[in-house]
C-alpha cells in the first residue's frame, strides 16, 4: 500500500478538485433563472400594456371649430337649438380629451347637420289625429357618427315613428310638448346607434316641418 508523498518544501499543497465545478454551475444556473424570471416579468409587463392599449375603443371623436369635415346639409329646424337630447358621449373628446358634460361646448366644437329625407307620419296616443314631422339631427362629432345614422336608417326609423305614436294630441301642439318631444326623438335615435354601433353622438333633433291634424 502506498503512502502519499507529502510536497516538497516551499510548493503548494495540491488543490482539491470535485466541488468547484458544481458551485460553479449553481450560480451560472442561478442567474439564468433569475434573468429569465425577470426578462419574463418585463415581457408580460410590456404586453400587459400594449394590450391595453389595443382595446382602447375606436369611437368618434369631437371636431374643433374651423375642423369640420361635413358642411351642413340642411338648416336648422322650427325647434330651434335648445338641446334637448343626450348626444354627448362621456367617453374621449378632440385629441384624447375627455369629456365632462353631458354636451360637448358649442363654442368649442364644429357642429353637422344632417336632414333625414323622408317625413314621418304616425297616428297620436288614444286619437285619430296624425302627427306628420320633418327631421333633421346635429352632432359635435365627426362624420362617422352620420355613417352610422344613414347605415341603420330602417331602425332609426321605426324607433322614431314608436315614440310620435305615444305623444299626446293635447301636448304635443305646445312649446313644452315640443321640446319634450326634441328630448324623446334624440335619445331614441341614441339608443338605436349604441346598441348597434356602441356609440350614440347625435346632439339634438331639428323640426323642418311640423303638422299635427
Amino acid at each position: 500500500m502506498s503512502k502519499t508523498e507529502a510536497p516538497a518544501d516551499g510548493a503548494p499543497a495540491p488543490k482539491k478538485k470535485g466541488k468547484l465545478k458544481p458551485l460553479l454551475l449553481f450560480g451560472v444556473g442561478g442567474a439564468l433563472l433569475l434573468g429569465g424570471g425577470v426578462g419574463a416579468g418585463l415581457y408580460a409587463a410590456g404586453a400587459g400594456g400594449g394590450g391595453a392599449h389595443a382595446e382602447e375603443k375606436d369611437v368618434p371623436k369631437l371636431v374643433p371649430k374651423g375642423e369640420g369635415e361635413h358642411k351642413a346639409e340642411s338648416g336648422e329646424g322650427g325647434g330651434g337649438h335648445e338641446s334637448g337630447g343626450e348626444g354627448g358621449e362621456a367617453t374621449a373628446g378632440a385629441h384624447g380629451a375627455p369629456l365632462t358634460d353631458a354636451h360637448p361646448d358649442p363654442s368649442k366644437y364644429e357642429a353637422t347637420y344632417f336632414a333625414m329625407e323622408q317625413p314621418f307620419t304616425s297616428n297620436l296616443q288614444d286619437s285619430d289625429g296624425l302627427i306628420q314631422v320633418s327631421l333633421g339631427v346635429s352632432t359635435y362629432y365627426d362624420g362617422r357618427v352620420i355613417d352610422n345614422l344613414k347605415r341603420h336608417e330602417m331602425p332609426v326609423r321605426s324607433a322614431i315613428l314608436m315614440v310620435l305614436a305615444d305623444q299626446d294630441p293635447n301636448v304635443i301642439g305646445t312649446p313644452p310638448g315640443k321640446k319634450a318631444l326634441q328630448t324623446a326623438l334624440t335619445k331614441s335615435i341614441n339608443d338605436v346607434l349604441r346598441q348597434k354601433e356602441g356609440f350614440g353622438g347625435i346632439d339634438d333633433v331639428y323640426f323642418s316641418s311640423f303638422i299635427v291634424q
